[in-house]
């Protein structure tokens, strides 16, 4: 992508400028209004370069960071200039994930299920960075079984971890975001949308997030508050390995070795399209499917 870079006379004259790009190295500029000159052409080459130091200044808390969607978003949300505060329970992750930061990153011991543990993951954020812009909620379990004969503790282990600790967290964090005039992303699913067999309980906590979600966009948006909802397909991440029921996990596994599944660094690549909008614009919802995917 070519763009004609500020300061420059096309720019700082007011003049329009017709741009015909052969190449990035050589493109062929008229100018019309009776003004001559030369003009620089700054050139962008990738979507990373574009998105380079967009979030320079902000504070994001990601929760889930130890593996998978969460620590692809939190290097992501790194590279594109925040700084970054990382929650998970398995701690010993976070250290190799700040060695692979961009830039700064803070980890925290962090229990969504827990709500003084998401109070203090907040407070710790904010006192260490001393702002607050970004909550990206990516905690998460799925242990998909049939109704019939599941484990309810299972269950219990899904409501409170994907929803309850996705509430506490935006509870915990809402004060401060109403104050940055920040953004909240939700990373749900495409069960969400769509309930199956054997993921009631799962479709269930993610059909509340959808829920919980667009009340609180409705109730925070007029004051510059933008809410996020990822509903990410098929990801090759270790969600499915925890799922207890052998049958279903091997069906889990037979899906992905069917398909070209997503991987975490997609759905960190819409996280950050979505937060580096222009603040009048609020994706407020992505459908991340595999091309492959047909559910």
């Amino acid at each position: 992508m070519c763009t004609l870079a500020q300061g420059d006379p096309a720019v700082s004259l007011g003049v329009r400028v017709n741009v015909t790009v052969r190449s990035c190295s050589a493109p062929s500029v008229t100018a019309t209004g009776g003004v001559s000159g030369s003009y620089r052409i700054r050139t962008t080459n990738s979507w990373e370069e574009y998105v380079s130091n967009a979030l320079e200044g902000k504070v994001v808390l990601v929760t889930g960071a130890s593996s998978g969607i969460g620590r692809a978003t939190a290097l992501a949300l790194s590279k594109a200039g925040a700084r970054v505060a990382v929650g998970a329970r398995r701690t010993d992750r976070l250290k190799s994930l700040i060695q692979d930061a961009s830039g700064e990153m803070l980890a925290l011991e962090m229990d969504v299920t827990v709500r003084r543990s998401v109070n203090d993951a907040v407070a710790a954020t904010v006192e260490h960075f001393g702002a607050f812009d970004i909550l990206v909620n990516n905690a998460g379990v799925m242990l998909s079984a049939p109704i019939l004969g599941s484990d309810i503790t299972e269950w219990v282990r899904m409501v409170e971890t994907n929803l309850l600790g996705s509430m506490y967290t935006v509870h915990a964090a809402l004060p401060h975001l109403l104050e940055s005039k920040g953004a909240v992303v939700q990373i749900s699913s495409t069960s969400g949308r769509t309930a199956s067999a054997a993921s009631g309980v799962y479709a269930a906590t993610k059909f509340g997030i959808t829920a919980f979600s667009e009340a609180l966009r409705q109730e925070v948006t007029e004051q510059g508050v933008r809410v996020v909802v990822i509903e990410p397909g098929f990801v090759s991440t270790e969600l499915a390995g925890h799922i207890t029921d052998p049958t279903i996990q091997a069906a889990a596994k037979s899906m992905a070795e069917s398909m070209r599944t997503l991987q975490p660094e997609d759905i960190a690549a819409a996280v950050v399209y979505a937060v580096t909008q222009p603040a009048h614009v609020a994706v407020n919802e992505i459908l991340i499917r595999p091309t492959d995917q047909t559910r």
